[in-house]
C-alpha cells in the first residue's frame, strides 16, 4: 500500500492572502475554503466563495474582502470524492499510487480561539478508486472536479483521482499533527515516530512538488483507525 499527503486548503501560501480557514482547536470543528480559481472554467461550472459562507458563519466569521466575489478552485471536491492536479505532482501521483492506496489530505487553520500558531491538521481523504485524465471525463461528468470544471488545452495533463465511495470523505472533526519546531511547521516527533516516518526531513509541511509520501503507509493506516474518525461526503 502507498499514501501520499497532501496540503488543500486557503492560506497564505496558495492565494489566500493573509488568511487562513478557521478552526475550533478545542473540538477540532473547521470549515473547509477551497484556494482561488486561476484558469478559465467552463460557464455554468463557476463555483464562487459564497457557497462557503454558511460554514464560516457557524464560527461568526464573514469571507475576508479579497476573496469574497471570487471563484474558487474546489478541489479535492468531497462532494464528488475526487482530487485533481497537475505538472509534476500529477506525474508523481500516477507514478506512486494506484487502486485501494490513499491520498491523505491536510491544511494549515487558524485557532478561531485566538491562538498565535497555525493548527495543522488532518482534514479529509480519498482511498483511490481510479485516476484518469482530465481530458477523458466526458462532458456530462465536467461537475465532478476543478480540473474537469476548466477549459483545458488539449496538450493538458491534469489528472483526477476518484475516491472510494465509504472509505473516502472530509473528515467531520480534524485531526491535528503539527508543531512549530525548528523554524517551519512540521509534523509532531511522536506522530512522526507512530506513523513509520514521511519521506521529508523531520515532517517539514509545505507545499511543494513533490509530495510527502508516508514510508510505511499500513502502519499510518493503523493509527488512523485507532482515532476512529468519521467521514462525510460533503464538502461542509
Amino acid at each position: 500500500m502507498n499514501a501520499l499527503l497532501v496540503r488543500v486548503g486557503a492560506d497564505q501560501s496558495a492565494g489566500g492572502g493573509s488568511w487562513n480557514g478557521p478552526v475550533h482547536g478545542g473540538t477540532g470543528e473547521f470549515a473547509y475554503v477551497p484556494i482561488p480559481e486561476s484558469g478559465e472554467v467552463h460557464a455554468g461550472l463557476e463555483r464562487p466563495y459564497a457557497l462557503f459562507v454558511p460554514a464560516l458563519a457557524r464560527f461568526g466569521l464573514r469571507l475576508p474582502a479579497h476573496l469574497d466575489g471570487r471563484r474558487m478552485h474546489l478541489d479535492p471536491d468531497f462532494e464528488h470524492l475526487t482530487y485533481g492536479d497537475r505538472g509534476e505532482r500529477a506525474k508523481q501521483i500516477r507514478a506512486s499510487l494506484g487502486p485501494s492506496d490513499m491520498i491523505v489530505f491536510y491544511a494549515g487553520l487558524a485557532d478561531v480561539r485566538g491562538a498565535a500558531r497555525l493548527v495543522y491538521a488532518l482534514m479529509g481523504l480519498l482511498v483511490v478508486e481510479e485516476i484518469v485524465a482530465a481530458l477523458d471525463v466526458p462532458g456530462e461528468r465536467w461537475d465532478s472536479n476543478a480540473h474537469c470544471r476548466r477549459v483545458l488545452a488539449p496538450t493538458a495533463a491534469d489528472i483526477v483521482v476518484r475516491g472510494r465511495v465509504g472509505s473516502s470523505g472530509r473528515l467531520a472533526r480534524c485531526l491535528p499533527i503539527g508543531e512549530y519546531r525548528d523554524r517551519a511547521y512540521r509534523v509532531r516527533r511522536d506522530l512522526l515516530e507512530q506513523w513509520g516516518g514521511l519521506s521529508v526531513k523531520d515532517g517539514y509541511l509545505q507545499r511543494s512538488a513533490r509530495l510527502p509520501r508516508f514510508l510505511d503507509a499500513e502502519r499510518f493506516v493503523g493509527w488512523l483507525e485507532r482515532q476512529r474518525p468519521r467521514l462525510i461526503q460533503a464538502n461542509n
